[in-house]
């Protein structure tokens, strides 16, 4: 490795695998302005226009360009592909074409004929014979599932479970093959199983085998992958161009052999930074070049797609994959990890234009560089396409070396991974309390049958006692379904690439995750401040609510109100904890609802805090609609005091204001912007989308798309083009809350 290492000062990385010893001993921090950025060159030009024809064709076409319906999709399934030949720089796309998807079966049969079907394909011979007598991931967990978990799913009360589709949210340290090499990873993983063979043969053990074995199949694959695009991976990347382009095919082998939600890219900047700055104090790149390359990349990560069904569609609106890419941060010993190529990557914002992918994320704290802050500020008023994590929170307990899955859930780069879980609708489970077990749309007794209150005002004490009693029982119930889900998922679709990329024995997470805090908080103000009447249909089902006066709603820096969102969040995660998880999986839990808020709102009858049936929620661990009256810091600062110490999977928080309300110019805009970041960060917060725009933009857009057509918004803790939401989202981004006054 002698040629590959030149320059690079050694450490533990040049004995054993420790990426993040290497960034450490090798990245150089940057301090200075965005000055130095260029923007694109006539080939980046040539190859973005054509990515933006592909994109119009694939609108045009319903969102779908093309699918193969012939092949499984796996790493060796397809000959190369290419935007243009002899234009791309980084090699590689999941099929031989730009943008045609591919079938991957494994998670659900059922649900890819579906999705072929929804856009007027249908499976080919070859597929329905491989799969002819092949248990997928959705099978086996129906074959376990008892009754209760079915009548749970069906309810929506559990809902959104990575069931019938890959889970996703798995970060494989792509950065190792860059740095190693394929031959020494493998050799490595080798020597992993001869060290765990000479364990007693326990079930863990016999499973680990095997995964190691699967892993070393596809290790192998990669490298013949790579080499069909004339790149030999099984050696180091000697330059910047390598290390990009090797990371990037572990990436891109990940994303043709699992088609789960949110297979992040992880956090590359600075590891890309040293070999760009390696090459260029070598006098082989210049500026150019490097933003180039950076240019290249992020394309290529704009061009991932998934076969999706509507229904998924319908949870996870806008044809997202979150290909999430985390920024900056700071190091332990104090340095910031701020580069040159942190800007790089959000220029591409400007030569690329807004987009929804790569999910940017900025890791915020208080000492990163004002030059840096400013600069996010900026990109953030003039695109709506970042989002901000609290580096200060996460880097206690995850170190300096985490990544970013999805929209908010935080993991050490290839040393955990995390078992996906959706979440549980906290608002039916209250619903469902009152009612004594039963479902309150249907009437269909899904819990233990307990006490229907009366059509009288209801007493506050007694409500918190029955929904104590419903939501332990659920939390039991959601995490064996989690269970059931994660055997099922790694018996049948286990993902033997990105594992293979990660220590051989990691920490595994397992995220819970809560929706419809704002309505249960704001309904439990109301049973407590004001007066509120259950009313009772023919079946004796309590369907509506009278409310009488008026009661603080959470999202006022009112602490009545706060007070309750708080506890319900530590007092559900500690009902979670009380069951074991599958392979001793840690507990965590998020407030997060991407877009699915419309879709839980959807199955959620009417609530005693005057939301009816059907309205959707607020998104993630927002005020409801409307209800966060009192300013801009005042909705921020109620978010805030939600604790991350229970919430470790993530607190999503999307905000919007309008233009004016932060500042008269832009360099007032910015000012504040950073200030509003910094102050709701120094407050312990975890997580902040931020849209700067007018609600009527948004109207203008949902009218006339052609307005528009590159308009980028933050939704809950992802971002999508507004136009590819459908009418019903829009709606619901339409009557969120735009703050005009701080």
């Amino acid at each position: 490795m002698a040629d590959y290492k030149r320059g690079f000062i050694e450490g533990n990385w040049t004995t054993a695998i420790d990426v993040s010893d290497f960034i450490k001993k090798n990245y150089t921090p940057y301090t200075g302005d965005a000055s130095f950025l260029l923007g694109t060159t006539s080939r980046t030009d040539r190859v973005k226009k054509r990515v933006d024809e592909l994109i119009i064709e694939e609108t045009k076409k319903g969102g779908v360009l093309n699918i193969d319906t012939e092949h499984v999709s796996s790493l060796l399934t397809y000959k190369p592909g290419y935007v243009i030949k002899g234009d791309d720089i980084i090699l590689g796309l999941q099929t031989d074409e730009p943008l045609k998807r591919a079938v991957n079966p494994f998670a659900g049969y059922r649900n890819a004929v579906q999705a072929c079907k929804a856009y007027g394909y249908e499976i080919g011979e070859n597929i329905k014979n491989e799969f002819r007598y092949r248990t997928t991931h959705n099978t086996g967990v129906f074959r376990a599932y008892t009754d209760t978990m079915k009548k749970a799913r069906h309810a929506g009360i559990l809902t959104g479970l990575p069931d019938a589709y890959a889970r996703g949210r798995i970060i494989g340290d792509y950065r190792r093959i860059a740095l190693y090499g394929m031959d020494y990873l493998i050799e490595q993983r080798k020597a992993d199983k001869v060290r765990i063979g000479q364990r007693d043969m326990s079930d863990e053990t016999i499973r680990l085998l095997e995964d190691i074995e699967r892993q070393i199949e596809f290790m192998l694959q990669l490298v013949t992958m790579a080499k069909e695009y004339g790149c030999d991976i099984s050696r180091p990347a000697e330059n910047a161009y390598e290390a990009i382009q090797w990371l990037y095919f572990g990436y891109l082998g990940a994303v043709k052999e699992q088609n789960g939600a949110a297979n992040s890219i992880g956090r590359i900047s600075a590891f890309i930074d040293i070999y760009i700055e390696r090459d260029i104090k070598e006098g082989t790149l210049d500026e150019q070049g490097a933003q180039e390359l950076i240019d290249d990349l992020v394309l290529k990560m704009r061009l991932v797609r998934h076969l999706r069904t509507p229904e998924y569609n319908d949870l996870f609106a806008g044809d997202p994959v979150w290909v999430t890419c985390s920024l900056a941060g700071m190091c332990e010993d104090g340095r910031t990890m701020v580069t040159k190529t942190c800007y790089r990557f959000l220029q591409t914002l400007y030569n690329l234009g807004p987009s929804a992918e790569p999910n940017i994320t900025v890791l915020w704290a208080q000492e990163l560089p004002q030059n840096f802050k400013d600069f996010c500020a900026k990109v953030s008023i003039d695109t709506d396409s970042i989002q901000y994590e609290n580096d200060d929170v996460m880097r206690k307990d995850f170190g300096d070396d985490y990544a970013i899955a999805c929209c908010v859930s935080a993991m050490k780069t290839g040393k955990q991974m995390q078992f996906f879980g959706a979440r549980c609708n906290l608002a039916k489970v209250l619903l469902m309390a009152l009612n004594g077990g039963r479902e309150e749309a249907h009437g269909d007794q899904i819990a233990p049958e307990g006490k229907v209150f009366d059509e009288k005002p209801l007493v506050y004490d007694e409500v918190i006692e029955a929904f104590k009693t419903y939501a332990s029982w659920m939390a039991k119930l959601y995490v064996n379904t989690m269970n059931v889900i994660h055997y099922m998922h790694d018996k049948y679709a286990y993902e033997r690439l990105m594992m293979s990329l990660h220590d051989v024995e990691p920490e595994r997470l397992m995220a819970f995750g809560i929706s419809g805090l704002s309505v249960l908080a704001d309904s439990l103000s109301a049973i407590k401040y004001a007066r509120v009447t259950p009313i009772k249909d023919e079946n004796g089902l309590i369907v509506d609510f009278k409310t009488e006066g008026d009661f603080p709603k959470y999202g006022n820096d009112d602490e009545r109100a706060d007070s309750i969102a708080k506890w319900i969040t530590e007092f559900f995660y500690g009902e979670l904890c009380k069951t074991k998880t599958y392979r001793n999986a840690r507990h965590t839990l998020s407030i997060l609802t991407i877009t699915s808020n419309v879709v839980y709102g959807k199955k959620t009858g009417s609530t005693p805090d005057g939301r009816r049936a059907g309205e959707p929620f607020a998104p993630g661990a927002n005020p409801m609609h409307g209800r966060d009256c009192e300013g801009a810091l005042a909705s921020l600062n109620s978010v805030a005091k939600l604790d991350y110490a229970c919430c470790m999977d993530g607190i999503s928080n999307t905000f919007s204001i309008t233009p004016e309300a932060l500042g008269t110019d832009e360099d007032n805009r910015v000012e504040n912007l950073t200030n509003v970041l910094d102050g709701y960060f120094l407050q312990k917060a975890h997580h902040l989308n931020v849209n700067v725009l007018n609600r009527q933009k948004l109207i203008d857009a949902m009218n006339d798309p052609s307005l528009y057509p590159t308009l980028t918004i933050r939704v809950s803790g992802y971002a999508v083009n507004f136009n590819k939401l459908t009418r019903d989202k829009q709606l619901e981004v339409i009557a969120r809350t735009f703050h005009e006054t701080m």
